[in-house]
């Protein structure tokens, strides 16, 4: 996400780097090329100028010409009213009632069902508590039946009373929730292809009977700045507690995010990153803002391995990798534990400083694990132990013990040599991977 927009800004700013004093010249080009950024990745014009008009006006203030690298605090400058741009702190989901009652609502598309489904996966894993879906869309059947196959997939229940008032069923849902112990309710409403009267009436009839803890609005960035004003539609009515932006991971410019708390005053609360179930990350804009200027996103990367990585196995790993021993048998079990966190390309652009090390273009396609795992094991132990002696003879040998071709273990040995240079690299950079 972001990758178009933070490869331009964290150009243009490394030409300020080394400047001794920041001067309107010299930082000119460098802030029509900002503003030229923010404005292709679909930012708000007024949001554009009064992020540029703040940045400039700190940069040349006293604070920076008396500071020892202005280059370094123009930076600073920049990362800090991003953050604010953002949204400045993050805003938490209040979870106190008993049950806590979150209702989500959006346009049809917006991938709202879906999201309940994350959302619910999410509060499971992250809070250790029980959630209850309920499906109240009761003029999609299909929503309704995709809700219970998200339940069916978490092993989440879902309660439906199929056709019938979405107030009345969510009034029941809650009776059941309290009645079995569940925590949290999550509220699947009724999209439609745009705002209307009839859909508004309808929510705000079911908030005004349940009272929900949290609103938030499902929203696919996608949309661009039009869903400046979705967002501000149903603000108006219904005073959301927070957004949820889909599909950032995909074909997206992204200026959504940068424009959203200026324009709404509305926080954003998650973001969606990928398809899958596990695909939803609370919003952090100090986070984000590292992110996209390439200051990487180690506390994200953390708190991933904490929830993925076999900690012995990692411990065991590293300890031959701080003596030297690092081998074929290693790569395996390291690429095994890397692929619980999901694709590396993703993961390497939480590293700090990744991108000048060269770090950004590793990747190995979830496809070839299973081809990786085959050509080692068709290894003798020493072959494994000590790589450098698999020469034309012995690869041929391999590649007719795992029925793939001699390119395919070529390809390998590439990736593992890449793999040790990469440690090496992040090692002598002071920097350690949490696995």
């Amino acid at each position: 996400m972001f990758e178009s927009l933070g490869d331009r800004l964290q150009n243009a700013l490394h030409k300020i780097k080394g400047y001794g004093k920041i001067t309107e010249d010299n930082i000119g080009d460098m802030m029509k090329e900002i503003r030229l950024s923010l404005l292709e990745a679909d930012v708000n014009y007024k949001v554009v100028k009064e992020f540029v008009n703040n940045v400039k006006e700190k940069a040349l203030g006293e604070e920076v010409r008396t500071s020892i690298k202005p280059g370094d605090l123009f930076v600073k400058i920049v990362k800090d009213e991003l953050t604010e741009l953002l949204g400045g702190d993050t805003a938490p989901l209040n979870l106190n009632g008993n049950p806590a009652i979150l209702m989500l609502v959006g346009l049809q598309g917006s991938g709202k069902t879906t999201t309940i489904g994350k959302l619910a996966n999410y509060l499971r894993k992250k809070k250790g508590k029980k959630p209850l879906m309920v499906a109240c869309d009761v003029y999609r059947p299909a929503a309704i039946d995709q809700l219970k196959q998200l339940g069916k997939e978490l092993n989440i229940e879902v309660y439906s009373e199929g056709k019938g008032n979405p107030v009345e069923i969510s009034n029941n849902a809650i009776n059941y929730a309290k009645e079995n112990g569940y925590d949290y309710v999550l509220i699947d409403t009724a999209g439609r292809l745009q705002i209307d009267e009839t859909l508004m009436d309808e929510l705000e009839n079911i908030t005004e009977a349940v009272s929900p803890q949290e609103t938030l609005l499902v929203i696919d960035a996608m949309m661009g700045q039009d869903a400046i004003n979705v967002i501000t539609g149903f603000n108006d009515k219904l005073k959301l507690t927070g957004v949820i932006l889909t599909k950032l991971d995909g074909d997206t410019k992204g200026g959504v995010a940068l424009s959203v708390r200026h324009l709404t005053n509305v926080p954003i609360k998650f973001i969606g990153v990928s398809e899958k179930l596990d695909g939803l990350d609370s919003f952090d804009p100090e986070r984000m803002a590292g992110r996209i200027l390439g200051m990487g996103d180690i506390v994200s990367l953390v708190e991933q391995a904490e929830a993925a990585i076999d900690e012995k196995e990692a411990e065991k790993t590293a300890k031959r990798m701080q003596q030297g021993k690092f081998d074929l048998e290693d790569f395996l079990s390291t690429l095994k534990q890397i692929k619980k966190l999901g694709p590396l390309e993703n993961i390497l652009k939480l590293i700090p400083g990744a991108k000048k090390m060269g770090l950004t273009n590793i990747n190995i396609p979830p496809k070839q694990m299973a081809h990786i795992e085959a050509i080692i094991l068709s290894m003798t132990k020493e072959e494994r132990r000590n790589p450098s002696i698999i020469k034309a003879s012995r690869k041929t040998r391999i590649a007719k013990g795992c029925g793939l071709s001699v390119s395919e273990v070529n390809k390998l040995l590439t990736q593992f040599e890449n793999m040790k240079k990469m440690m090496k690299q992040m090692e002598n950079s002071n920097f350690k991977m949490p696995f």
